[in-house]
């Protein structure tokens, strides 16, 4: 008995069992239901396929390389450096064509200076001093250009003077720049080359257009509509664009973001560059103390006797920064029967949904539970003897068979 007993058990493996449905004839829920389904249908088809490519398989790991070139001449003339033409070798800061680079649009030179001693600047705190105490020699001045050499300079006894430093000299002058000198920047041009490939599919583009023409590069800019594919941008053009006129930040510096994006249907061979600007150094439109941008930098040389000077540049300007991002999608099988499936789990949801309404928020609710669940007073020691009172008729069975 115990092997017949096992072998309905290996049998009933093989048993396919399917669910009992109770037909409620209730309008308001089915109407419900049916509202249910139909909004399922509308975001698998509108959202997850149509608005969100549920069917395609994505590769977001771009991998970018930017290459830039700047363009135009501008000339000054002031009193410390005279008569100077500017070219792309001079105003662009690092020269090498990098996606961040800085165009310079303002200046003060402090010329000739030379190791040696002076007084240090008024406006540094830490260089004040009232007698030779106050300038420990060879302390160094904070946020100052050099160290002490034990003396203060005054012009008086009452008055509160600033220690000798031994540093480049003259020391570097502080005045607020009132109007810019490179007064031709707006119209220099910036030429962005693009390279981008989607590795997990073996897709890579430019954004400059593919042409013969040779002529092409040297006589188109940017624009949206006519040009998409010219990567050449005139300065005033993308500031404009970010919201701001370049003679906002020409005077004090400012710091533009540029932004390139690629989304690539490949299924459609739709694959093209978008641009965004936006201006980096302020909040908002809301101009604070860290509005603009700049920086030093000096230029070093020897006279006829050898003797080592260097030219000290403040330099106010512009920074781009060049920022690639974007993804690439393809039809997978795979990802479509992930979308779908999950689009479809939600059906259950609204089932369940509607039983709970049936079951506790219609009048006839207890009515649709009693015929929903089926109770059994059968417990466990009734089905044990059952069961064994079924295997002793067994046994007497085929004790009479044997007789």
């Amino acid at each position: 008995m115990a092997g017949s007993f096992c072998k309905g058990r290996f049998f009933s493996l093989f048993d396919y069992k399917t669910e009992k449905y109770i037909v409620a004839k209730n309008k308001k829920v089915g109407v419900l239901y049916r509202l249910f389904q139909l909004f399922v249908f509308g975001y698998i088809i509108g959202w997850v396929f149509i608005s969100k490519k549920g069917y395609q398989e994505t590769d977001e790991a771009i991998q970018s390389s930017v290459i830039t070139k700047l363009k135009g001449v501008s000339i000054t003339n002031t009193t410390e450096s005279g008569l100077l033409v500017w070219g792309p070798e001079d105003y662009v800061i690092p020269p090498q064509g990098e996606a961040v680079l800085f165009v310079v649009t303002n200046f003060f030179e402090t010329p000739n200076q030379k190791l040696g001693y002076c007084a240090e600047s008024p406006k540094v705190l830490d260089g004040h001093c009232r007698d030779d105490k106050d300038c420990k020699k060879g302390k160094m001045v904070v946020a100052g250009h050099g160290g002490m050499s034990g003396r203060c300079l005054r012009k008086d006894e009452n008055s509160t003077g600033t220690c000798e430093i031994y540093g480049w000299c003259p020391i570097e002058k502080t005045n607020r720049p009132q109007r810019p000198l490179l007064t031709n920047a707006e119209n220099f041009t910036i030429y962005i080359k693009n390279f981008i490939k989607f590795p997990k599919f073996g897709f890579s583009k430019s954004n400059v257009l593919q042409t013969t023409d040779e002529s092409y590069l040297r006589k188109c800019r940017y624009n949206e509509e006519l040009h998409p594919y010219c990567p050449i941008f005139r300065l005033g053009d993308i500031t404009r664009r970010a919201g701001f006129k370049f003679q906002d930040m020409d005077t004090f510096g400012g710091s533009i973001g540029i932004m390139i994006e690629w989304d690539c249907d490949l299924d459609k061979g739709d694959c093209h560059p978008r641009y965004y600007f936006t201006r980096l150094d302020i909040s908002g439109c809301n101009k604070t103390l860290t509005t603009g941008f700049n920086f030093r930098h000096t230029r070093y040389f020897k006279n006829a006797a050898g003797e080592s000077y260097r030219s000290l540049f403040k330099v106010y300007g512009v920074r781009f920064n060049i920022m690639v991002y974007g993804k690439a999608g393809a039809f997978s099988i795979v990802s479509t029967a992930i979308s779908l499936a999950g689009g479809l789990a939600l059906l259950g949801a609204g089932a369940f949904f509607c039983d709970l309404v049936l079951l506790y928020l219609i009048k006839k609710g207890e009515a649709y539970r009693e015929r929903k669940f089926e109770g059994s007073s059968l417990n466990l020691n009734q089905t044990n003897k059952q069961k064994s009172t079924h295997e002793d008729n067994c046994v007497e069975d085929g004790e009479e068979r044997e007789e």
